[in-house]
């Protein structure tokens, strides 16, 4: 297949965007598979901040970024997203190359425990004004259950609504599959 799948391309982006000495975000833990690729990202000088409401996630993250030898360059939060802008240390809260998002729920962990619109939203809004220049946010969104698309509709209509003078909002998504793949929506700071 020639076009990316949806977790390579977003990983495409967040490379474009990301240079060594960055800080990223990544703003749903999960299995901590994206704070591993970010943290890798980043380099020695750079550092990630991760948010999960679940410790479980923070465990398997803490695990993950062991094995490659690069808890140093991570900073984990038993913590909602929403709580990004008071949590990072104010000299770097204006250096963030990247953020990701997977909406939904933790894969293999309690499917009732889901991100949020309004707790999203404040996050996004938080992490845009934070962003340099040409910093990417991605979202990575799995809406196949019902606060999915809940979430997802709420999203859409918020993004579409951002000023296009300050980001450059993109959709990318498979149109003809089944069972509600997920999609990316990517938000580019403009310079």
């Amino acid at each position: 297949m020639i076009l990316d799948r949806i977790l390579p391309f977003a990983r495409t982006l967040l490379t474009k965007a990301i240079s060594q000495g960055d800080i990223a975000i990544d703003a749903t833990i999960g299995n901590g598979h994206d704070t591993v690729f970010l943290a890798e990202l980043v380099g020695e000088q750079g550092h990630v901040y991760g948010f999960d409401i679940q410790k479980e996630a923070i465990d398997s993250a803490s695990g993950r970024l062991q094995e490659h030898n690069l808890q140093d360059r991570a900073t984990l939060y038993l913590s909602g997203h929403e709580h990004v802008q008071s949590m990072l240390p104010s000299d770097e809260s204006r250096n963030i190359g990247g953020a990701i998002f997977n909406l939904g729920y933790l894969p293999g962990g309690d499917k009732k425990i889901v991100t949020t619109p309004s707790t999203t939203i404040s996050a996004i809004e938080q992490i845009i004004s934070m962003l340099k220049p040409e910093g990417i946010l991605v979202l990575v969104i799995y809406h196949g259950h019902l606060e999915g698309i809940i979430e997802r509709d709420q999203l859409v209509e918020y993004v579409e609504r951002l000023d296009q003078k300050k980001v450059h909002v993109l959709r990318y998504q498979f149109m003809n599959q089944q069972n509600n793949p997920p999609f990316i929506i990517a938000i580019e700071k403009r310079t």
